[in-house]
Order: structure tokens, then C-alpha cells, then sequence
């Protein structure tokens, strides 16, 4: 019997994230258990968000099955989540929030109404109606800036400014290290929440020209209160293992800031769409033919035309 999906645990519901290393990753039964040389950790496969899988794992294909069966998204990281690889894909059959965003995007009027609507997200208080785009991103960059330098201050870590070269790690200064592992960690968790909604990670509005474009245009809403006070606290608390500790402390942010349930409503903010979408058959049955476009009526998909096999 199909499932309804429209049944199944929402993301903002979910845990946030687990970060595995040096594991094998298999499946028990209807259970998921990654095997270390400490020994086994069973994995809550309903329950995550998201599964971050590190350098030197490996994972079987009913592995894979269950955790999507389950919902729950894999991404490929390297070490200590400073890059993210690949990821799997989410679990929707609906296609309506796709066309949404690509509608938007695909128009340059639309387009900078929702860039302005993503900048305006990240404030307390309303933008005035007259500032151009140039103006509100200097005024975003003085807001990124007032947050590391309360981050520091709190902290009395020392600031130096945002610097990180891709491929040189390990020169990178403690608070830099623990802002990039942090940041993975937040895409990840964006990542997931993106694709079980059914939009493209690909198709963003302010990044562009990546397959995650859209990823990093979410993850700027929430860096302030979760990525960027957990690397000073990481740092604060552990500068010897800075990676370990900061994704422990990011995921405590996660908790307080009650992110999970806070990404898809402030995408659906951003592109205007109403809380009760149109439901669609495509969740209850992955089998179903889609429709063929049609300039006048959809027309069912699977349908024999002219000897044209379906």
C-alpha cells in the first residue's frame, strides 16, 4: 500500500544533524546502526534531519533505502565538515514549490523583490521602501560585522577578520576553522530542509552560478544567531579541538533557536507562499504517471498516443 506522506514526521519536528567519521554505516532490521571501533551507535533514521558523513565511512545501499524511506537526508562532508561533496534527495513527489521559485527567479522584477525580502528577513526592524539593493547589502554587511564583533567581545576571543583559503586548513586561525565547520554543518541542515520541500538547492536568488546557491541564500538567515556565536564559544572553550567542539555547540544552538522550525516558513515568507499548499497526488503514490503540459488542460500522463508507448 502507498504510504501518505503528507502523514509522516515534518522536518521542523526532526533532530538536526549527525556528524560520523571513520564508520560503517549498515542496516539492522528497519534500523540504521553505524559501527566504529568503539563499537555500535544505533542512528534515530525517523527522527534526523540530516546524516553528515565524514571522511573514511562507508554505507550500504539498504542503508541509504531506510534513511530515505525515513526522510532523512544524506550529505557527503570532508573532514570535520569543512567541505560538503554530494547529497542525496528528499523525499516530496510534489513539483509546485519548484515552479514557484523558478517562476520567481526566472523574472528579474520578482527575482530582486525576493532578494529584497531575504535581506529584509535578517532585520528587526522593516527596511525603509526607498534604499536601493546596493544600499541594503552595505547595511547587511555593517549587521555581519556587529555580530562578529559582539561574538568576540562576549568571548573575549580576538578577531582578526573572516579569512579562509579552500585546500589550507590548518592555516586558518581557531575562530576561522570553527566558523567554516559550523557554516557546513548549517548548509547541511538547509540543505535537507530545501529538498524535502520539494525546492532546488540550485536556483538561488542573491549566490548564484553553484548547485547550492540557493543553500547558501538560506543559511545567511540564520548564521548570526547560530554559526557565528557557537565558533567563539568553540574557541572560547577548546581551541585544540576546535571542529569537535564547535559542532557540539552548534548543535546546542540548533536546539535554542528552534531552527528547524524555522527555515521552511521563512522561505515560504520570501516567495510569498501560502501556508496551506494545494495538495498533490504525486505524495501519495511515487508510481503515478505525471501530467503532460498542455497549453489549454493537463493531460494525464501514461496516456497511449498514436501507438507512442507510455
Amino acid at each position: 500500500m502507498p504510504r501518505d506522506l503528507h502523514i509522516l514526521p515534518q522536518f521542523a519536528d526532526g533532530l538536526s544533524f549527525l556528524y560520523l567519521e571513520h564508520a560503517k554505516i549498515e542496516a539492522d532490521s528497519s534500523a540504521v546502526v553505524a559501527y566504529q571501533k568503539e563499537g555500535a551507535v544505533a542512528i534515530p533514521a525517523a527522527a534526523l534531519a540530516v546524516l553528515l558523513l565524514g571522511p573514511g565511512t562507508s554505507i550500504t545501499h539498504i542503508a541509504v533505502k531506510t534513511l530515505a524511506d525515513n526522510g532523512c537526508s544524506i550529505v557527503w562532508v570532508g573532514e570535520g565538515c569543512q567541505r560538503m561533496y554530494a547529497s542525496g534527495i528528499g523525499e516530496t513527489r510534489r513539483s509546485a514549490r519548484l515552479l514557484k521559485q523558478a517562476l520567481l527567479w526566472a523574472n528579474p522584477k520578482s527575482r530582486q523583490e525576493v532578494i529584497r525580502r531575504m535581506y529584509e528577513i535578517r532585520f528587526l526592524d522593516p527596511l525603509p521602501p526607498d534604499l536601493s539593493l546596493q544600499q541594503i547589502r552595505g547595511m547587511e554587511g555593517v549587521r555581519v560585522r556587529e555580530a562578529y564583533a559582539k561574538a568576540a567581545k562576549e568571548t573575549n576571543v580576538a578577531w582578526h577578520g573572516r579569512s579562509f583559503t579552500p585546500g589550507e586548513w590548518n592555516k586558518a586561525d581557531p575562530v576561522n576553522r570553527a566558523l567554516s565547520a559550523a557554516n557546513s554543518c548549517l548548509y547541511g541542515i538547509c540543505h535537507a530542509a530545501i529538498v524535502s520541500a520539494g525546492y532546488s538547492p540550485g536556483i538561488g536568488f542573491i549566490h548564484t552560478g553553484k548547485m547550492l546557491s540557493f543553500v547558501y541564500d538560506v543559511a545567511d538567515f540564520f548564521k548570526a544567531d547560530t554559526v557565528i556565536p557557537a565558533a567563539f564559544l568553540a574557541v572560547k572553550e577548546n581551541q585544540a579541538e576546535v571542529e569537535k567542539t564547535v559542532r557540539r555547540i552548534f548543535r546546542m544552538k540548533v536546539d535554542e533557536t528552534k531552527l528547524l522550525s524555522r527555515i521552511l516558513p521563512a522561505i515560504d515568507r520570501v516567495f510569498l507562499v501560502p501556508p496551506v499548499l494545494a495538495e498533490s497526488v504525486f505524495d501519495n503514490d511515487a508510481a503515478i504517471p505525471a501530467w503532460l503540459w498542455d497549453e489549454t488542460l493537463p493531460v494525464p500522463g501514461g496516456v497511449n498516443y498514436g501507438g507512442d508507448c507510455a
